[in-house]
């Protein structure tokens, strides 16, 4: 739990430092630069509600699952052409050197958006809980060490969209810092 508190915090940091550097980026950069800011403004959206701050809402979270899923996947690895790492930009080298790695995450970033989207009528798994759930086998924890259930496993958007929808939050922003931590540079 205080894993994703920690990692959502992270990425609501990163949302307004991103604002800032986005200051002379044109065309293709700039383009993915938005839709970064526009999914990180999704999680900043949903953090609160996800954390029972304030009320849920399902329509939300589908709207903000709507933003990462039009960013995600193929939609956002067509914006990294080989030669666009120069500033503004804050790719790393590493982007195009594991780019395999980086397409993978982009995929389940999509994914694990998709599942929360379909799973936003669950509720926070705090209420799974105290409705006595059959959700996750009745269970309202999921490992996270090496990934979501394990390293091996491909989780699903079914998958999600039978958990709790704060699981498949966390699916989403465990992804994105995963993504920042091996191909994106510290803003400074």
């Amino acid at each position: 739990m205080r894993a994703r508190v920690w990692i959502t915090s992270a990425l609501i940091a990163l949302t307004g430092v991103a604002a800032f550097a986005h200051s002379g980026a044109t065309g293709i950069v700039k383009e993915r630069m938005d839709g970064m800011s526009a999914m990180g403004k999704a999680v900043k959206v949903l953090t609160p509600m996800m954390r029972g701050q304030t009320p849920y809402d399902a329509a939300q979270v589908r709207a903000s699952a709507d933003v990462m899923i039009a960013h995600a996947g193929e939609t956002m690895t067509r914006l990294f052409p080989e030669g666009t790492g120069a500033k503004p930009s804050s790719a790393l080298p590493t982007v195009w050197e594991d780019w395999e790695g980086f397409t993978e995450l982009a995929k389940k970033l999509k994914s694990y958006a998709e599942g929360m989207k379909l799973g936003a009528d669950n509720g926070l798994a705090e209420n799974a809980v105290q409705q006595g759930s059959s959700m996750m086998g009745g269970t309202a924890s999921v490992s996270m060490g090496g990934g979501m259930m394990g390293a091996e496993q491909t989780i699903t958007p079914e998958m999600l969209a039978s958990m709790p929808v704060d699981m498949a939050f966390t699916a989403v922003v465990q992804t994105c810092s995963a993504c920042h931590q091996k191909f994106r540079a510290e803003e400074k």
